[in-house]
């Protein structure tokens, strides 16, 4: 029974490994599709997917004021799909998990949005490890995790012309930000490719 067990998770895990690195894989691949996208609403829907996540773990979701820009609607899902799972799966147990999702408009033209969660954290010069491929910062024994969604954000946002960069500290949050244009450059639609 043990080992059944033992052969059971080790499946399920290369089964999400497999899915993560095909995900990661399409985003440098697929031929993006833009249009105008209504990030509130893509918002609202994502937190309908993660709702039965969202009453398991007693989370606070808000919300704020999200424009509508050109993107690829499929991609920007899975963007905010991601961090949001990250916000409740890297939740600290002694407090009620609490996500802000809001965005400011830059003089650019760009939107800054931000994913603030009051989580556990991590230390800020890891800031730029989360972004590559299989870094974890904590064991899978604690989280689980392939170490592949966020990588898969920071291609999104690549492919948008956009940056992501993360500002944290133990035991207090971690805020996620995105600077995204509102509208793609026309020469081309998205950047990106095969790496």
């Amino acid at each position: 029974k043990l080992y059944t067990e033992r052969m059971m998770n080790a499946s399920g895990r290369m089964r999400r490994l497999i899915n993560d690195l095909l995900a990661f894989s399409r985003v440098g691949r697929q031929t993006p599709i833009t249009g105008a996208v209504n990030l509130a609403q893509l918002a609202h829907d994502v937190v309908g997917d993660l709702e039965e996540s969202i009453a398991e773990h007693e989370a606070e979701v808000t919300v704020g004021g999200l424009p509508t820009i050109e993107a690829d609607a499929t991609q920007m899902r899975q963007l905010f799909q991601n961090l949001m799972s990250n916000a409740l799966k890297y939740c600290d147990p002694d407090r009620q998990p609490r996500l802000v999702i809001d965005c400011e408009m830059l003089d650019d033209g760009r939107a800054h949005l931000r994913f603030c969660d009051n989580g556990i954290g991590f230390e800020q010069h890891h800031a730029e490890k989360i972004f590559e491929v299989f870094q974890r910062l904590h064991g899978r024994s604690e989280f689980e995790g392939t170490g592949i969604g966020l990588a898969t954000c920071r291609r999104i946002v690549d492919r948008h012309h956009g940056k992501i960069t993360a500002v944290s500290e133990p035991g207090v949050g971690s805020i996620f930000s995105i600077l995204l244009p509102m509208t793609q450059p026309k020469t081309e639609t998205l950047v990106g490719g095969d790496e």
